[in-house]
């Protein structure tokens, strides 16, 4: 009962839904690093594109819409499903074009030379998001239909690979050579993209159907001699794959992320009564998706775990309350982004799923947490369709920008402080220029922060409200500049810059330049 109270007073304090478009004023404190992602699944034209197409034209477009609308939410991440099941959204050597994205599998986009995903990674860069490419990796189809395969399809190549389980065809996770395959697949994009991060979900072993064993009893009496059960050899099966992913991500490029979005409970505290969670849930990690996130968490395998945590404030069997706590002591130093059930919203028999504060609740639980770094959402239709508005209260929230957090193993040093120009007068509004520090200039920044402070010295860089604008990434400008029409007249302000590597690790400010706003000009105080 605690916890449905704790959720009534956090109610409580939530800005009415009524009040969502007022002032930035009346917008809460954010933190200035916090992650705000969206997935985006392919696999059956969930959420891109709309409906299967060969015109680059509307691929293009589709893609430019949603992150305007990401943009506009305050989003900045994406975590794109870019191999559905056994094929790909983008010219690859090891698998077929997927026919959620042309209609057919194997057929290309009419113009040979498009590659949809460089194209998503550019415009995702340019709207200052980061780019999280997420692969399934054992769904190797979405039925029972193998006729419709490309002769490139690991069913026609590899049969031996693959395991009829319920009304899909899988990779069969006992097999070495299977491994091999899969990190090549997430190899090959490392190389030839320029991603962020790679993201697994929490379909590893499938979820289990009643009354039908997954068919590999015959590989376990091969290969699991050294194991005293079927379950624990299953797991080290999993455990071998993350692992050799995540060290051929590292031996292609450090910087490059890997992530984990696990289903929301790792063991029920009845089958583990020393790590389990307070929870009842029907199916977990550990026991039954052979997925031992902890494991990869304490060993540094992954760079953040992201938990499903699909269920509302207050649900007995799995009370988000509960397991944010539980996660909040178990992600052993590794990033902790929680998922939100958005597609749940106004979509479920659950009466709190029909409450439009139920997401803003979870949001700021999150933010009074001391481990959890951010949110994602699942997933972009949910938030595209708006229902009870959930896209303007998560807005709302993130009204201020935000930086991205950086993973504990994969700071880079950080760069010098950037030259700041003298401050120009355009239209009576500052005009704010900047350069890279003169011994960045080989290796220039990936992006840049700049601030605004109310008065003539900078007060805290520490907090999201003073960011004024982010720089698109990768742009390598000579010289910088922002015009702040935003800036009002008899005022004084202090402006400052920073400059961000592509792990997120920022510089020591530039030496601040202050102005005055008069009614007919603009005086630069130094």
């Amino acid at each position: 009962m605690r916890h449905i109270a704790l959720a009534s007073l956090l109610a409580a304090n939530l800005l009415p839904l009524s009040s969502l478009s007022g002032q930035a004023q009346n917008t809460p404190a954010a933190p200035k690093r916090e992650f705000r992602g969206v997935w985006v699944a392919t696999v059956a034209n969930i959420d891109y594109p709309q409906k299967p197409d060969t015109r680059p034209v509307a691929l293009r477009e589709q893609w430019k819409q949603l992150l305007d609308m990401y943009k506009a939410m305050g989003l900045n991440a994406v975590i794109v499903q870019v191999r559905p099941a056994g094929d790909a959204i983008y010219p690859s050597n090891l698998v077929p074009w997927s026919k959620y994205l042309t209609g057919r599998q194997g057929l290309p986009p009419l113009d040979t030379t498009f590659d949809p995903l460089a194209y998503m990674i550019e415009e995702t860069h340019q709207y200052g998001m980061e780019f999280h490419a997420w692969f399934n990796p054992y769904r190797a189809t979405p039925d029972l239909d193998t006729l419709s395969l490309s002769s490139m399809h690991a069913f026609n190549r590899y049969r031996h690979w693959m395991v009829r389980y319920g009304t899909r065809f899988y990779f069969n996770p006992a097999l070495p050579e299977v491994r091999e395959h899969l990190v090549d697949v997430v190899a090959e994009v490392v190389e030839k993209y320029d991603v962020d991060a790679v993201h697994f979900d929490d379909y590893f072993y499938p979820y289990k159907i009643q009354g039908e064993d997954f068919p590999d009893s015959l590989e376990y009496l091969a290969l699991g001699r050294a194991f005293n059960n079927i379950d624990d050899w299953r797991r080290s099966n999993v455990d071998a794959l993350i692992q050799m992913v995540s060290e051929r991500i590292r031996s292609i490029k450090p910087y490059v992320q890997f992530g984990i979005s696990p289903f929301g409970v790792w063991r029920n505290r009845d089958r583990d009564p020393v790590m389990g969670s307070d929870t009842r849930a029907g199916a977990t990690c550990y026991d039954d998706l052979y997925a031992d996130v902890l494991k990869w968490c304490r060993l540094g395998w992954i760079d953040y775990v992201a938990p499903q945590l699909y269920w509302h404030i207050g649900f007995r069997p799995a009370d988000y309350y509960t397991l944010l706590k539980w996660w909040e002591q178990h992600s052993y130093g590794r990033l902790l982004y929680i998922g939100h059930a958005a597609y749940k919203v106004a979509n479920n028999a659950e009466a709190a799923w029909h409450d439009p504060a139920e997401i803003p609740r979870q949001i700021d639980l999150n933010r009074r947490n001391l481990v959890a770094m951010g949110s994602i959402y699942f997933s972009s239709r949910s938030l595209v369709n708006n229902p009870l508005r959930v896209r303007d209260s998560i807005s709302w929230y993130y009204a201020m920008p935000s930086l991205l957090p950086v993973a504990p193993d994969r700071a880079l040093a950080p760069h010098q402080p950037p030259q700041l120009l003298p401050i120009r007068e355009k239209k009576l509004k500052p005009l704010i220029r900047w350069k890279p520090n003169r011994l960045d200039r080989k290796s220039p920044p990936l992006y840049y922060v700049l601030y605004r402070f109310s008065g003539q010295e900078p007060s805290d860089f520490e907090h999201g409200r003073n960011i004024l604008y982010i720089t698109p990434r990768g742009t390598t400008h000579k010289t910088f500049s922002y015009h702040d029409l935003e800036a009002e007249p008899d005022r004084t302000y202090t402006y400052s810059v920073t400059a961000l590597n592509r792990t997120h690790v920022e510089s020591k400010a530039a030496p601040g330049r202050t102005v005055y706003i008069g009614q007919y000009k603009l005086l630069r105080k130094r």
